[in-house]
């Protein structure tokens, strides 16, 4: 992969830091210095005073010598994965998962609680109440926790910290999540939105290029999107870049809560595709409204009926795989971007069915295809892209180089 290159600029110590720590991270047999000094750009004499402060710091190990050619043998330095640690929380409707990872961005340790429907407050002490059972039982010090971060369906006010009225979660009015959870765990804590965080979490986990540029489609109980560009996500004015629900995808579909017909909210969601399916009768009906469980178990039977052959269940499932291709298309053609990656708890059980469609559609009509292929993939997170990548954020922000740190006046 392509590894960003370092400034020997006076002043800018913080961002080289970053970038021979990514470096480090990227390589899986270690880096020399002098290896550092040619992937980065950096002097011999930046490179060796920047690895000597990690060194220090207990974030890089020397890992023994390695002869490359004439000359010394050359001491190898690896990333101490175990010297920091990140918790991620998803904040799903339905389900709310924890996860702890480890500075190269693999789970330690994992739980998850069915969301409580109460007050806020009380939802918020579970939070607390989980993160610290998390954290006891990974025998991990607390000191070496570099912070939580929270994924949350949006809006969200990204300033204050606040959750501002998510559509499935009802009573969550301008809660100050950010700092209530701070305040009862003791740690700090940055909040996300969960598509972006999921966006987050591929870039950490797929170790693609340093301009790695795609749009991330995240199928949980709704369906939003996230954009990364040049490597970094990107979030909008608000920091809620992404709400896709009301793209029209289907003119002569059903009605929707905004007035028009066929939006992305009633005819590509699970919970939608699975209404459907009760409507033609082809699945049993009697789901009680946000049963999470029926839900997934109604969508997961629609799936394997269909992937066995069934026609009725096959054209339910084909009829949304046409409506998300046709949503990829406008995305895609809208943003220019180089790839396009699925994920969620809910993609799974569709990713067999749909991924052929969308990348057959973007084939045949996006605007960009007499100049290149546009690869369509599946998240290599798996169902917990959302709380994996809230805790990638925390390490993305410690961690990961930022063109815009080196602005002057920042």
């Amino acid at each position: 992969m392509g590894t960003r290159r370092g400034t020997n600029l006076p002043r800018m110590g913080d961002f080289n830091q970053s970038v021979i720590l990514e470096a480090v991270r990227h390589a899986v047999d270690g880096l020399s210095r002098i290896e550092l000094a040619q992937v980065t750009g950096l002097s011999a004499q930046t490179v060796t005073n920047i690895t000597r402060r990690l060194l220090d710091e207990g974030l890089i190990r020397e890992a023994g010598r390695t002869i490359s050619g004439p000359g010394k043998p050359r001491v190898m330095l690896r990333l101490v994965e175990e010297s920091r640690f990140a918790v991620g929380v998803h904040l799903d409707p339905a389900v709310t998962t924890f996860v702890l990872l480890d500075l190269a961005g693999e789970v330690v340790r994992r739980s998850s609680m069915a969301t409580p429907a109460e007050a806020p407050s009380l939802i918020l002490a579970d939070l607390a109440a989980q993160i610290e059972e998390l954290v006891e039982g990974s025998g991990v010090p607390r000191e070496r926790i570099a912070g939580v971060g929270v994924a949350a369906p949006g809006p969200l006010d990204a300033t204050r910290g606040t959750v501002i009225d998510p559509p499935k979660l009802p009573g969550w009015h301008r809660v100050a999540l950010q700092d209530d959870l701070a305040a009862a765990i003791a740690l700090p804590v940055v909040l996300e939105k969960d598509t972006t965080a999921a966006a987050v979490g591929e870039l950490w986990t797929r170790r693609g290029p340093s301009d790695d540029s795609f749009v991330f489609l995240y199928l949980g109980t709704g369906l939003g999107a996230a954009v990364v560009r040049d490597g970094e996500a990107v979030r909008g004015s608000t920091r809620n870049l992404g709400e896709i629900g009301h793209i029209v995808v289907d003119p002569e579909g059903p009605r929707c809560a905004c007035g028009s017909r066929g939006c992305v909210d009633v005819v590509c969601t699970p919970e939608a595709i699975v209404e459907r399916a009760e409507q033609l009768g082809v699945l049993a009906g009697g789901r009680r409204p946000g049963d999470r469980a029926a839900l997934d178990a109604s969508l997961t039977e629609l799936c394997v009926r269909a992937a066995a052959g069934e026609a009725s269940a096959g054209a339910v499932v084909q009829r949304a795989a046409e409506h998300l291709a046709t949503l990829t298309l406008v995305l895609t053609d809208l943003l220019d971007v180089d790839r396009v990656v699925f994920g969620g708890p809910f993609w799974r059980r569709l990713a067999d069915l749909s991924l052929p469609e969308v990348a057959a559609r973007l084939a045949r009509s996006s605007a960009t295809r007499a100049v290149r292929a546009l690869p369509v993939q599946s998240t290599v997170v798996g169902d917990d892209v959302g709380a994996v990548g809230a805790a990638c954020v925390v390490l993305d922000s410690m961690l990961t180089p930022r063109t815009s740190d080196l602005l002057l006046g920042r």
